[in-house]
């Protein structure tokens, strides 16, 4: 039999929603389902306003717009991380600046940000990696003493929390990611939170391709033109419908996902203490994360491969992540780095990823581990 990396799921009323929502005659943007969603996120994440986008890259470029991101600005993140971190900051002329990660979280390491900036920087971007809360405090502090905009990646990190906020809802903008790799999906999708008061009028023209249209429907202007720039940004409501099933079950499906992450980890600990493979470490004080992913380290990059060869055969699709961003040629090309990157170098040579989803079951959880054990067991 073969595991998947990822399954999509249906958890309970998305087919239902999705044929109401054509009954209603409205499948465009910003119909019922997706005002749904908007109130669930500015409630359950405490965000002063949501947009649902049609992909979390979709919110990132609505994010640099709104950061008012011009050729040359400087814009700090980390180098381990997704390509549209950077892919939209560079649409705008950005340049992205690649700052090293911490061992424990794999999350931009909150040190390492002052000494990356220049005149030209005008934002920090942190991304939540695995669901797990950067150290946000010290990075808004940083920020609001620089008066730079914070925009958080927070793809991965849905209903994670961070000090009793939660991830995405903290900095200036937020960005969401509903893709179906995701723990809340909705096949393709995303969400930009604003949470600056500031920038929420101009969120809503760049959604509605530069147009003052939301005024118009809320019967504030009486008609509606091009104002700004802009592009459709809106998803189907056929997503919506689909993820507003979902949303109502986030928690249990976030719950899941946490009893297999401790599944993962109880039955390989005795692996880590033996000095076979590293383990995540233990979450940061005031952190939760939301069982978006279980990694481990190899000890080297050959013995890596050499893993994800020997599961590929027992029919397991286990992955690595992402080639750092420093390192690839549209990095080398757009973006700089800001000292030298040890960390994020190491580890992106040694992670591996273990399939994980809703609807995995304990014993396809438990027969993965066995597979792993009886590769390090022979070594």
């Amino acid at each position: 039999m073969t595991t998947p990396f990822n399954k999509p799921f249906i958890i309970g009323p998305e087919l239902d929603y999705i044929a109401d929502a054509v009954a209603r005659g409205h499948l465009s943007g910003d119909g019922h389902y997706t005002k749904l969603c908007h109130q669930w996120l500015e409630q359950q994440l405490g965000a002063k306003r949501a947009l649902l986008t049609h992909s979390c890259t979709a919110a990132l470029e609505m994010a640099a717009i709104l950061c008012d991101i011009r050729p040359g600005d400087e814009v700090i993140m980390p180098s381990y991380t997704f390509v549209s971190t950077a892919n939209a900051f560079v649409l705008r002329g950005g340049v992205p600046v690649f700052v090293d990660i911490r061992p424990d979280t794999l999350n931009l390491d909150e040190k390492l940000i002052e000494a990356a900036i220049t005149p030209k920087t005008r934002a920090i971007v942190p991304v939540h990696y695995a669901g797990v809360a950067c150290d946000m405090d010290a990075i808004m502090a940083i920020a609001r003493r620089r008066d730079l905009l914070v925009v958080e990646d927070a793809a991965q990190a849905v209903l994670a929390e961070y000090k009793g906020r939660r991830p995405g809802a903290i900095g200036d903008l937020g960005c969401l990611s509903f893709h179906e790799t995701k723990n809340v999906i909705s096949g393709e999708g995303g969400a930009l939170l604003i949470n600056n008061p500031d920038l929420i009028e101009r969120a809503e023209i760049i959604r509605e391709k530069g147009t003052n249209r939301s005024k118009f429907f809320r019967g504030e202007v009486d008609k509606y033109t091009w104002v700004d720039i802009g592009s459709s940004f809106l998803p189907s409501e056929l997503i919506g419908a689909f993820l507003w099933a979902q949303l109502q079950h986030a928690a249990d499906i976030i719950e899941r996902r946490r009893q297999l992450c401790e599944i993962y980890r109880g039955a390989l600990q005795d692996l880590a203490d033996a000095g076979l493979l590293q383990l995540p470490q233990p979450e940061p004080e005031g952190v939760a994360g939301n069982g978006h992913m279980f990694y481990l380290f190899t000890r080297s990059a050959a013995e890596r491969g050499a893993l994800l060869a020997h599961l590929k055969a027992a029919g397991v699709h286990a992955v690595f992540h992402y080639v750092p961003l420093h390192a690839s040629p549209a990095g080398r090309k757009f973006g700089r780095t800001a000292g030298a990157l040890p960390v994020t170098e190491d580890l992106a040579d040694r992670l591996v990823r273990l399939p994980l989803y809703y609807n995995l079951g304990d014993d396809e959880a438990r027969a993965i581990v066995g597979q792993v054990r009886r590769f390090f067991e022979s070594r």
